[in-house]
Formats: structure tokens, C-alpha cells, sequence
């Protein structure tokens, strides 16, 4: 068993330099269309609508991409992607990045040679059970049956977290977290435990969200972000400065709304220079003047991507905790535009 897992890391990485060595962003722009891989479907982060449309918060970020690279917001593949299949899905090239709830970790740095471009939630692993349970702690969970995604951190935490605090359970393993959904809601697991997030966005769906509590206990350090192939830099740096201009855009008080008319009576440099009035800042990233304007445009700042999509007024109801900006005592923080 250890042999196939080191075997697989191996394959994952090997796949992912020779994707890389192909150019990205060259790809991208001669294809016309970006390829982004989501979640399979996880209300408020990625999901399709009733036409069909993708929505939320990971989505955007695919969406700001696109604009800022193609000029238009909508030239999306969406490539749905469970925790199993996303690392391959990206290092074999059939996406050309990953925007889908995924931690950043040393071994998925180093080992699978995956580049993290930042974090775009701060979040950590949670447990959801039915207030029925008359459960009030995680360490009052010795014995439970537990619904976890495969291929995750979130199966290494729980064991960690169970064996720290001396108490056992049984895995109910699951791919995906509708399939999630459908187990704990049938009573095939008591607990159902991943990123806190996650579980705000599940409940949020249920016929009856307030018969279900989130425990209080957050057991792990879960910064999620976009990630791409090791050893391509230039398609690095186009996403990771796409994520910095959306949350550099809030801080600076460019919205969706005002961005045109910013862009055009600014007089603070730095507003300049991100929006493309002064500066070579789009040229360095071998894409015109305009990118950062077209990748607020498309879908808001960082602010307003968190609002609409799992914000307080959602039905998701997530405050923004850690994920507001620094100046609001957060840690969601860009390097400058210069």
C-alpha cells in the first residue's frame, strides 16, 4: 500500500512537469477558452444553477482568469473534480488550474509539484452532526460513524484529532459531497466532518438546516487557493496576480460598479496601476493594459465575490472571520502592484 501511494505521488509529479513545460498561458490564449477545475458541487464555492451556469465563490475565480487572459468571463470549461481526481486532472494538463476548496500543504507543494498562487479562504475542518445526537463536543464523538471525502486532508486530520483525544470511530468513506450529503441525511454516518465552509454550504441545502449544528471545535489550519503546475511561472504568475488584483481591488475601494469610472479619474498611483492607466504592469505578464479591470469586472472584488456567493445575507451565512481584509484585522492581504 505504501509502495502504490509513493508510486502515485511520483506519477502525479511526473505528469505535472511535463504538462508545465508546455506553456500555459500560450495554451490558453490559443484555445480560447480556459479549462478550470471545481468541485463536483458545493453550494455557494462551485456549483451549476438551474440553467446549467456555474456559480460561486471558486467559480469566480476561474471567471476573473478568463476575463483577465481572454477578454471575456464566460470562456470557461468548467471540469468538475472530486479529491480523488482533481491532482491528476491538473498535473496531466487536462486543466490548466484548480480553484476547488483545496488546501495548501507541504506534500502537495513539494512532492506533487503544484504550485498554491495564494489563499483565497482561510478555513479549518469541521464536524456537522444532528442536533438530535444531543452532541455538544467532537470529543463526545467516541464511537460514531463518520462521513469523510477520500483523498483529502480531512482523513489525516480526523485520525490525528481521534487518536490525540483517545476516543475511536468508524469511517464511512464518500467521494464526492453530495454523496456526503445523501449518507449522513440517511443516517449512514452520525457525524459528517470536512472544511467548516463546506459545511455551512451543505446545510445551507437541507430541507431543515436548523435541526443539524456545527460543533465547536476546529481541529485543523485549512488555507484554501488556486493552484497550478509547478515549473510553468508565467501561467503562475497570471493566476496568482488575477487572485491579488480581485482582493487589492477591495482594499482599494474598486468595485465591479466604479471600476470605469476609476480607471479613468484616479489619482491614487497605486488605483493606477493596477487598473492599467500608468504603468507596464500587463506587459510584464505578457497580457495588455486592461487585464486587472476585466477580471474585476467580471465578477467584483474580492469583497464582493465573498458577499454574493457565502456571505452573511446568503443562505450560507459565512462572516468574514479571518477572510476580511488585514485593515479590518484579517488576513487576506496582497502584496503591492508595483
Amino acid at each position: 500500500m505504501k509502495k502504490s501511494i509513493i508510486l502515485g505521488a511520483l506519477t502525479v509529479a511526473g505528469l505535472s512537469a511535463s504538462a508545465a513545460a508546455a506553456g500555459t498561458l500560450d495554451d490558453v490564449k490559443a484555445r480560447g477558452t480556459l479549462n478550470c477545475g471545481v468541485a463536483t458541487g458545493l453550494a455557494g464555492f462551485a456549483a451549476p444553477d438551474a440553467n446549467g451556469e456555474w456559480k460561486g465563490f471558486d467559480v469566480a475565480v476561474c471567471r476573473a482568469v478568463a476575463a483577465a487572459v481572454l477578454g471575456d468571463p464566460s470562456a470557461v470549461e468548467f471540469v468538475p473534480t472530486t479529491g480523488k481526481t482533481r491532482f491528476t486532472a491538473l498535473a496531466s494538463g487536462e486543466i490548466d488550474m484548480l480553484a476547488r476548496n483545496t488546501t495548501w500543504t507541504f506534500s502537495r507543494d513539494v512532492d506533487l509539484k503544484f504550485t498554491f498562487v495564494g489563499v483565497n479562504y482561510y478555513d479549518g475542518q469541521g464536524f456537522m452532526v444532528p442536533k438530535a445526537l444531543g452532541v455538544t463536543s467532537a470529543k463526545d464523538l467516541d464511537g460514531a460513524t463518520v462521513c469523510i471525502q477520500t483523498g483529502t486532508t480531512t482523513e489525516l486530520n480526523l485520525a490525528d484529532f481521534f487518536r490525540t483525544n483517545n476516543i475511536s470511530y468508524e469511517p464511512v468513506p464518500i467521494e464526492t459531497n453530495a454523496e456526503a450529503q445523501q449518507q449522513y441525511l440517511a443516517g449512514a454516518c452520525d457525524v459528517y466532518t470536512t472544511d467548516a465552509s463546506g459545511l455551512a454550504a451543505t446545510r445551507a441545502t437541507f430541507e431543515a438546516p436548523g435541526d443539524h449544528v456545527l460543533l465547536p471545535e476546529i481541529i485543523s489550519k485549512e488555507p484554501l487557493g488556486p493552484l497550478v503546475r509547478h515549473g510553468d511561472d508565467d501561467w503562475g504568475d497570471v493566476v496568482r496576480w488575477t487572485l491579488n488584483a480581485l482582493i487589492t481591488a477591495e482594499e482599494l475601494g474598486v468595485t465591479s460598479a466604479n471600476v470605469n469610472e476609476m480607471s479613468a479619474n484616479t489619482g491614487n498611483p497605486e488605483v493606477a496601476r493596477l487598473l492599467g492607466t500608468e504603468g507596464t504592469l500587463g506587459e510584464m505578464l505578457g497580457l495588455d493594459a486592461d487585464w486587472a479591470k476585466r477580471a474585476i469586472s467580471a465578477e467584483g472584488n474580492y469583497g464582493e465575490i465573498f458577499a454574493k456567493n457565502i456571505g452573511e445575507e446568503t443562505p450560507i451565512g459565512l462572516a468574514r472571520g479571518l477572510n476580511a481584509q488585514w485593515t479590518d484585522g484579517g488576513l487576506i492581504y496582497s502584496p503591492p502592484f508595483r
